[in-house]
């Protein structure tokens, strides 16, 4: 059984894998790390292997906390994946998107994947049937939009993310949910025409915090994936165990 160690921004992941099958996940505070770890080894005594992928800054501590215990791959530029990666600064490339790009490697083979990560950033990741990684692009997620709005104007409101029932708002706070929601669509749908444009096999996955929520408004034909990174961390640990 494997431990899948997924360290965000804000929050942590734990997900337990056995024969490649997600059994269990949670999430939690980075405070919490060390009674989490506690309870998920009590609850699955037979994880013997583990990987650590952190966009973030995690202490040593917590890192020597599943050292101790089991043997520990840390996600890096240096780690051994499945796939060949053409990006011109592997070492700034981030982990999340190479867990990315090795889950489309299991799922979709010898295939042309676009994958759209819809988190606080939106990342898209593009490997060719060839096995190649090109690269991609990043933008502002959903809530650094509406932020990003709040924080830079004087007069602009703070509000949660709510899908616009229209396209014309007919006040400041409908304005705000079209443009940001709806300007986040309208961003999806065009990237997604142009690589399609280039590659008509195209398959797009759509994966993230918010990807549920755009999934529906999304006309494009997607695979909506919510655990493709974890599955995606698994798989680089079983590549790295071979």
């Amino acid at each position: 059984m494997n431990l899948i160690v997924d360290v965000g921004n804000t929050r942590v992941k734990f997900a337990v894998f056995d024969n490649n099958h997600l059994q269990w996940k949670t999430n939690f505070l980075l405070s919490d790390f060390e009674s989490e770890f506690k309870a998920v080894k009590n609850k699955f005594p037979d994880v013997k292997s583990a990987i650590i992928s952190s966009v973030g800054r995690l202490e040593k501590k917590y890192i020597d906390t599943v050292e101790n215990d089991m043997r520990v791959v840390k996600l890096n530029s240096e780690t051994k994946v499945p796939f060949q990666n053409n990006y011109k600064t592997p070492k700034t490339l981030g982990v999340d998107r190479i867990a990315l790009v090795t889950g489309s490697v299991l799922k979709f083979p010898n295939k042309n994947v676009l994958i759209i990560d819809a988190g606080t950033c939106i990342t898209y990741d593009f490997i060719n049937k060839n096995n190649i990684y090109l690269g991609g692009a990043i933008s502002p997620g959903l809530r650094l939009r509406y932020q990003s709005l709040n924080d830079l104007t004087a007069n602009l409101p703070l509000l949660e993310t709510k899908r616009p029932k229209k396209v014309i708002g007919n006040t400041t706070t409908s304005s705000i949910h079209s443009g940001v929601v709806l300007g986040t669509i309208y961003e999806i749908q065009g990237i997604i025409k142009v690589y399609s444009e280039k590659y008509s096999d195209l398959t797009v996955i759509l994966t993230g915090g918010d990807a549920k929520m755009l999934s529906k408004q999304l006309k494009s034909s997607i695979f909506a994936n919510s655990d493709f990174l974890l599955e995606g961390l698994n798989y680089i640990l079983e590549f790295n165990s071979k």
